[in-house]
């Protein structure tokens, strides 16, 4: 009975969620055709909205730890589910991410990804598109801010390894800048499919900066290491939480 009551209020609450993003999306949309600044306030208060609904929904809370950077720098996150997407942008002043080109189909959600300045890669060709959009910057065509890449390429359910996948190593030669790393626990209240939201505490936790100058090598291995120990605590906490 319990779970069946939980489903359901996880039911309602994805209803909620999908129904705030199309109104909220719809209400923001012509100051967000007209100004980036519009976009991501419309972004924002959505983000806003999806966690104060999954707090009395689901019982789900979030929080943000560390110091999430407000200058030019590379975020290289753990990704578990859509939860550590929504947490990373309503921390950061000037987030865009890295992400697949086919997102830009999906409604509402492709539009805004556009204008905040997210930036859409094919398979294969993601080293044109950051060139792309480090010239940009550089024109000023596009504001600086905080580059969030996935280093596993994927959403990775807790307690699954996977291997780190050299793009981010490249970004972070290639950009020049320093790379903040981020572990997550979300995955084990939100997961990757499905509709169950469990009770909890899903944290996104901002770790200690990598300088740049670094070699690939090097900084993948501490990049993992870093990332996956912060996100292995961070889940053990979460069983903790759940359990009481």
């Amino acid at each position: 009975m319990a779970y069946a009551v939980q489903w359901l209020r996880s039911f309602a609450f994805l209803v909620a969620m999908y129904g705030g993003m199309a109104v909220i999306g719809i209400v923001f949309f012509p100051w967000a055709m007209v100004s980036r600044r519009g976009a991501r306030s419309a972004c924002i208060n959505w983000s806003r909205f999806t966690r104060w609904c999954a707090g009395w929904m689901v019982g789900l809370k979030t929080e943000v730890r560390g110091t999430p950077p407000s200058g030019e720098v590379i975020i290289a996150s753990k990704h578990q589910s859509f939860l550590d997407i929504i947490l990373l942008f309503a921390s950061l002043p000037s987030a865009r991410f890295i992400m697949k080109r086919e997102l830009l189909w999906a409604p509402v959600l492709g539009q805004y990804a556009m204008r905040i300045g997210c930036v859409p890669v094919d398979r294969g060709k993601r080293g044109a598109a950051i060139a792309k959009m480090l010239s940009d910057v550089e024109r000023g065509a596009i504001e600086p801010g905080q580059l969030i890449i996935y280093p596993q390429g994927t959403r990775v359910a807790p307690g699954v390894k996977m291997p780190y996948k050299v793009g981010a190593a490249l970004l972070y030669k290639q950009t020049g800048q320093p790379c903040v790393p981020a572990a997550t626990n979300v995955g084990l209240f939100w997961p990757r499919k499905g509709i169950y939201r469990k009770p909890g505490l899903a944290v996104v936790e901002f770790l200690p900066e990598i300088p740049p100058g670094l070699t690939k090598t090097a900084f993948l291995q501490r990049l993992e290491s870093e990332v996956e120990t912060a996100s292995d605590r961070l889940h053990e906490e979460g069983m903790r939480h759940a359990k009481d």
